[in-house]
């Protein structure tokens, strides 16, 4: 599997553009290292995508079970961030966050970049998502350079608990989409060319969205819990 534990929260955002280089600092020194000290967190990958204007940034944190990202322990850092913190969260824009259950993972280790796709029900039943996860999976898996596919459900009312770090970064917005599709592998060239093919068997099975929920992430970070 790719995917660790078996839950996942997963953010997308932008970042003011004169605050670009300290949010790197930040998140790398000490905030992505803090959240892994939250007992449940396994796991915390970064990317960016340097061509879009709009959620350049995306953060994936692993846990160990969904409620991990509910827990009191996560919501006491949550309500007392770090002065450093409370100088960087209002740089934050175009926030969309949610915790996610596991629908399916398969693959092997981490690659060098990512697809995020987020997907809407529009009227059809979360039990369709279940019953077309091993096609979606056995086809995208074919593709060149795929090391793993990830499916999850949204379930936003883990992660829309109102908090001093919600109310530092403004507007933070969870329930934007139903699923999330999740493609790692070998670097961009790769994923670039595959993510027409990605796209192709979605369609296929009927899951469409609009052409901002698409994107391809190089990997930029990654940390687990130091014992």
């Amino acid at each position: 599997m790719a995917l660790i534990g078996q839950g996942f929260m997963i953010v997308w955002h932008d970042i003011r553009e004169e605050s670009e280089p300290e949010y790197h600092r930040w998140h790398t020194r000490e905030h992505m290292p803090e959240r892994l000290g939250v007992p449940g967190f396994l796991r915390g990958r970064r990317g960016v995508d340097w061509s879009l204007g709009k959620y350049r940034y995306l953060t994936l944190y692993e846990g160990q079970d969904l409620g991990t990202f509910g827990s009191a322990a996560y919501l006491e850092r949550l309500n007392n961030p770090t002065p450093w913190t409370n100088q960087l969260q209002p740089a934050f824009y175009n926030f969309i966050r949610s915790g996610c259950g596991i629908v399916s993972t398969t693959g092997r280790g981490v690659g060098g970049a990512m697809i995020t796709i987020r997907l809407s029900f529009k009227g059809a039943e979360e039990s369709k998502l279940a019953n077309d996860a091993a096609a979606l999976t056995e086809k995208v898996m074919k593709l060149d350079g795929i090391s793993s596919v990830d499916i999850g459900v949204a379930r936003p009312e883990v992660t829309s608990a109102k908090t001093r770090e919600t109310e530092l970064r403004g507007t933070t917005r969870d329930g934007l989409f139903d699923a999330v599709f999740i493609v790692d592998g070998i670097g961009r060239r790769e994923l670039e060319a595959a993510l027409p093919s990605v796209e192709a068997i979605l369609a296929e099975h009927g899951w469409t969205y609009g052409p901002e929920d698409a994107a391809v992430y190089d990997m930029a970070y990654m940390l687990e819990p130091s014992n």
